[in-house]
């Protein structure tokens, strides 16, 4: 017998399935979570265990090393490794000379690009759109090309045999970079804050010191955590220009782990490996809230 089908029964349809459809949504909520939380789990094991594994070798004597399988413990914690690179492998002094050539680079380099940016996003003249082009067309060009010209250019200056190749080299390779970001950066400052600064009688240096500068400052601390990182990491031209032992930075100062008839010291290379790794580390940990925020602040229209 056919019935009729009233507002009524389809409401109370509607309210049967409708816990069914919420208890379905609740689960499949929880799958994706689970699947996000997977996804992470296998990032962190494959961003963690390199370290712990590095850690642990570090910890390892030569022996240890070369006869025990490469993902067994140690069987003798070498706590010593650490004192042996840094005293006997000079890992003290590459760090001080890293320091020497990498903090007077930055500084330039920071102050010489948010200068140019400043000048040419805040500043209008002519040609500064074909001037940021020659700073792009700088990006362009490979490290390696330069090389020679350069250590010529520094042999017959006078300037071999010091940390200044270094600095300098630093700069003008780090500049084009620093340069095309610190412009972005400034795009997102509102221009009305320099236009009230002229009327109040504010010139252009004042502005720049002290208007521009506290605005980027988030953009300031990316930019050169970015540069430090690609500085501090440099081998190939802290390898061309260090013609003294005494000069190495530090990954040139990991090449000289030998001993006698050129046998590799793992213990001690992997401690001073560790040094300048977790030490990068840290500093990056420290400073990864300023550095999110320089990053989002360039993409936001203030």
């Amino acid at each position: 017998m056919a019935t009729i089908d009233t507002p009524a029964k389809t409401s109370a349809r509607g309210s049967g399935q409708a816990p069914v459809r919420a208890t379905r949504a609740r689960r499949g909520r929880r799958g994706s979570r689970l699947w996000v939380k997977a996804v992470v789990a296998l990032l962190l094991v494959v961003e963690i265990y390199p370290m712990v594994w590095m850690f642990l070798t570090s910890l390892k004597s030569n022996d240890d090393y070369l006869n025990n399988s490469t993902w067994s413990l140690p069987t003798t914690w070498e706590w010593g490794n650490y004192t042996e690179a840094w005293t006997t492998g000079n890992i003290g002094l590459y760090v001080q000379n890293s320091l020497l050539a990498v903090v007077p680079a930055l500084a330039l380099m920071l102050l010489l690009g948010t200068a140019a940016g400043f000048a040419l996003q805040v500043m209008v003249w002519k040609g500064r759109n074909l001037t940021l082009l020659v700073f792009l067309a700088g990006m362009m060009v490979p490290p390696q090309m330069i090389l020679l010209p350069l250590f010529t250019v520094y042999f017959q200056t006078g300037l071999s045999g010091t940390l200044w190749p270094l600095i300098l080299t630093y700069t003008g390779t780090g500049l084009p970079l620093t340069v095309f970001m610190m412009a972005t950066y400034y795009r997102s400052v509102p221009r009305e804050l320099f236009e009230a600064a002229t009327i109040d009688g504010a010139g252009i240096l004042r502005a720049f010191w002290t208007i521009s500068l506290p605005l980027v400052r988030n953009a300031l601390l990316t930019v050169g955590l970015v540069q430090f990182f690609f500085i501090w990491n440099d081998l190939l031209i802290a390898l061309t220009f260090t013609n003294n032992q005494d000069l190495r930075t530090i990954q040139v100062g990991l090449l000289n782990f030998t001993g006698d008839f050129g046998a590799t010291q793992y213990g001690p290379l992997f401690a001073a490996i560790c040094i300048n790794v977790f030490g990068t580390l840290l500093i990056y940990l420290f400073l990864n809230q300023k550095v999110m925020k320089g990053l989002t602040s360039g993409a936001l229209k203030g």
